[in-house]
């Protein structure tokens, strides 16, 4: 199983290139396309409420294991620029740059496009990724796009396999009542094994439930393995008490106050002590006020971009983590939204 996510430029042909990877199914902010073929199974997502949100992206981001950047030939734009350094904030290992369109231009100036892309990605996550040129009109170099999709898919279950030892976690993206069933969820097993008739937890309200069956694609399983996306018919939990970005586990810490050891973006803007951000992690986003900014054990007013903080941050809402959980900031009100990453203290 495969899950990949296609953002980038806004006129890159990315929400035609996903319809052509799958069969439209799920729709929100996020808007999902599934392709089965041949014991290949492949799960495409369009972060359609993105830039409008920036939570559609994150949300994307974190359901897949592969991101596709489709860039036109006409380069980068304050769009796909975002994403890169949404991207390298996350530390998003597997992805593919898509050059886009190429029946609109010249080989020539593609390996130039590729060039100073290569170029301007460097130090960064993306810098090892493949590069590959579609057309998203005649869809020339689809089928090669697909094998290298799975190609990079492979490379990510390799590194999934590795979290099949850690205690099982799944992050929820959909909840919804089943006539005769009960409450079903949606949602991606992030690290562990779940098993049928598991006892488990939902976060951030803390509600304790059963899993009562699985699936995997509409076919039921009796267990799901980290990077799997499931659905879920749960025991002791009704779908008004569970919602997007829960985190069902065994154990979480819920907080609605942090203090994160954080490195700012070198394309950030400065912010100052009293400003409002907004701090995701997972699929859960809460407005935060930066109640303290430290630099080196010395308390400042401001924190500056390309260096590193700790940061006091005043929420609104229980957030529910893991200690290896990576949190982002963003200040919606700046053009360029992304600014920091940081961990738990």
């Amino acid at each position: 199983m495969t899950k990949i996510t296609i953002i980038g430029s806004e006129q890159s042909g990315k929400t035609t290139l996903a319809g052509k990877l799958g069969k439209k199914s799920n729709v929100t902010d996020v808007t999902m396309y599934d392709y089965a073929k041949n014991n290949r199974i492949l799960t495409s997502i369009d972060a359609t409420g993105y830039p409008a949100s920036v939570k559609a992206l994150i949300t994307a981001l974190n359901l897949s294991d592969v991101a596709l950047l489709c860039i036109p030939p006409t380069g980068l734009d304050p769009l796909a620029a975002e994403c890169i350094i949404a991207l390298d904030l996350m530390k998003y290992k597997h992805g593919i740059v898509v050059l886009t369109k190429s029946d609109t231009t010249y080989p020539l100036a593609q390996e130039e496009l590729q060039a100073k892309l290569q170029k301007i990605t460097a130090g960064t996550a993306l810098e090892n990724w493949d590069y590959i040129s579609i057309s998203t009109t005649s869809f020339e170099g689809m089928e090669e796009l697909k094998e290298l999709i799975f190609t990079v898919g492979d490379r990510a279950s390799k590194d999934l396999k590795e979290l099949d030892s850690l205690r099982p976690r799944i992050i929820i993206d959909q909840s919804f009542n089943v006539t005769g069933i009960g409450c079903v969820v949606l949602g991606v097993t992030t690290q562990g094994t779940i098993n049928a008739k598991d006892k488990m937890i939902a976060y951030p309200s803390k509600k304790e439930l059963e899993i009562r069956s699985i699936q995997m694609h509409d076919v039921d399983v009796k267990s799901a393995p980290a990077g799997s996306r499931v659905g879920l018919a749960l025991k002791g939990i009704q779908s008004k008490d569970i919602d997007r970005g829960f985190i069902v586990s065994q154990e979480e810490t819920v907080a609605v106050d942090f203090i994160l050891k954080c490195t700012l973006s070198a394309l950030a803007k400065e912010f100052n002590l009293g400003d409002m951000l907004h701090l995701y992690v997972g699929l859960q986003s809460s407005p935060v006020k930066v109640t303290e900014i430290i630099e080196a054990e010395n308390k400042v007013e401001k924190a500056s971009p390309g260096k590193e903080y700790t940061l006091k941050l005043s929420g609104s809402k229980e957030i529910a983590y893991s200690k290896d959980d990576r949190f982002i900031l963003a200040n919606l009100d700046e053009k360029q939204r992304f600014i920091a990453f940081g961990y738990k203290q």
